[in-house]
């Protein structure tokens, strides 16, 4: 404790906030619930309704739904009206809870919450000893990152993200050799292989479980133009064999990232582009306080991206390395054009379409 005076209006302003934020983690907790068991997306279908009859819908335990109601009433996410005993979920906040919401839906987003904090503990004795936790450590991580990213593929990915590259449509009618890196459960490359059946599609990840469901969904598809292997990325075992490789969300979790970087720069061919989606950060601390969900990111990075990258004695880079340390990583890789872009519909994050010297 220093000398200085009090505050007095100061400490009792952040005692609120420090009261609001445990009611947030709450609510979050419940939202994360509400999401994966239906609740809003069932409550977004009904007039005002009673417990009973919102348990019934989702085809859940009536206590329980009461119980988690009660959560959602005082935490200003549904209405009640106790003279009928009714509660409604206002389209305006519907808007923002329910699958139908797309990539709007902030409850899937919740699902973080619960899927970090079972990692609390081991990670205490990484802030005493340092290491960090391994992804075997996170179960549910990647079907929630396939989740979250088939939001933002299915709406953006053949429409308007892969448009930024100019001329790449075109060029992918025509049939061209493109690899996905750190492709999880192949989604983007199955959503490509489907909209451009001339071009040939590879994905490589280093979980069998998520190559493994990419195989299945192409299968499912009748795709005869993907293929998908489990493979450490930080050896592609590629040189000059593809006109795009993309990276979405993925290069900040290496253990490697440079080398990454480095191996698809080899992996390109001369006119090659690599377009890779990462958190449109910035580097610096101080430059993130407006930053949607800040907090948070930097929470997901310390608890998921940075130590699982450690557990490997990799960089720990984080989710938020920022736009500043992006461009010196593709520089000293070999890029020596980087273009930086945003779309409308994404706040979080940045586009880079990067090119060989």
């Amino acid at each position: 404790m220093t000398d200085r005076q009090v505050d007095v209006a100061r400490s009792e302003a952040f005692a609120g906030r420090m009261m609001d934020i445990l009611n947030g983690a709450g609510l979050a907790l419940m939202t994360s619930i509400g999401h994966q068991v239906g609740l809003f997306d069932a409550m977004a279908s009904l007039p005002p309704s009673t417990s009973h009859q919102i348990a019934e819908t989702a085809g859940l335990n009536e206590r329980y739904v009461r119980e988690w109601l009660g959560a959602m009433v005082t935490g200003g996410v549904v209405e009640y009206d106790p003279a009928a005993q009714s509660y409604a979920l206002p389209p305006e906040h519907a808007a923002w809870l329910t699958r139908a919401a797309g990539t709007n839906n902030l409850a899937l987003q919740a699902q973080m919450i619960p899927l970090l904090a079972q990692v609390e503990q081991p990670l205490l004795d990484c802030f005493r000893n340092g290491g960090g936790v391994p992804y075997s450590a996170f179960p549910r991580f990647q079907r929630l990152m396939a989740e979250d990213s088939a939001t933002v593929h299915d709406a953006a990915l053949v429409k308007t993200i892969l448009p930024l590259v100019l001329g790449l449509p075109a060029r992918l009618a025509d049939g061209i050799e493109v690899a996905d890196v750190g492709c999880g459960s192949g989604h983007a490359i199955n959503l490509m292989a489907r909209a451009f059946p001339m071009s040939r599609f590879t994905g490589y990840d280093f979980s069998e479980e998520g190559v493994q469901r990419g195989r299945e969904e192409a299968s499912r598809w009748g795709l005869v133009n993907a293929q998908f292997e489990a493979r450490d990325v930080t050896d592609l075992g590629a040189t000059e064999c593809f006109d795009l490789i993309t990276a979405f969300d993925s290069i900040h979790d290496q253990a490697q990232p440079a080398r990454v970087l480095a191996g698809i720069e080899a992996a390109l061919k001369p006119d090659g582009v690599f377009l890779m989606v990462d958190i449109g950060a910035s580097s610096h601390v101080h430059e993130n306080l407006e930053f949607p969900l800040a907090p948070l990111m930097y929470t997901t990075s310390c608890m998921h991206c940075m130590t699982v990258s450690l557990a490997l004695g990799g960089a720990g880079l984080g989710a938020m390395w920022g736009e500043q340390t992006a461009r010196t990583m593709l520089a000293e890789a070999g890029f020596g054009a980087v273009e930086v872009t945003r779309i409308e519909d994404d706040q979080f994050n940045a586009y880079y379409i990067a090119s060989k010297g």
